[in-house]
């Protein structure tokens, strides 16, 4: 069998199909280093609850009150994340406002996420939820 350029054209996409899935189906593993952060530099907001500074509370009317692409907060799990400066960033586009301002717990465990994406999200958090 000889290989024209067709045929290693086809070759090499496929081997590149293969390699994506892989890195999707096989994501990196959680870092037990304490020190994933060190030297990144975050314009989020940050958790900064503890003993001086405690938590701040959002009820869900202040929640969805941030509801549009420049000003887009979500919930996960009783977590109030301001993800306005990640909306353009986000790679599933604008699937990120569809709970804009609401609960995204259910979406945001999909299947299309990473597992990176749970580490990522911390960068995010602005407060809990108030019952």
């Amino acid at each position: 069998m000889t290989m024209d350029k067709d045929n290693i054209t086809l070759l090499l996409l496929s081997l590149l199909s293969a390699l994506f899935l892989l890195a999707y189906l096989f994501p990196k593993p959680k870092s037990t280093n304490n020190n994933n952060n060190k030297g990144r530099k975050f314009k989020h907001a940050q958790s900064t609850a503890n003993a001086n500074n405690p938590t701040t509370y959002y009820t869900k009317e202040q929640v969805s009150k941030h509801n549009t692409r420049t000003d887009c907060w979500i919930i996960v799990k009783h977590k109030v994340y301001d993800v306005t400066s990640y909306v353009e960033e986000h790679p599933g586009g604008d699937a990120i406002l569809n709970n804009a301002g609401r609960d995204s717990t259910q979406g945001f465990y999909g299947p299309q996420h990473a597992t990176r994406v749970f580490d990522m999200v911390d960068e995010f958090y602005i407060g809990d939820l108030k019952n």
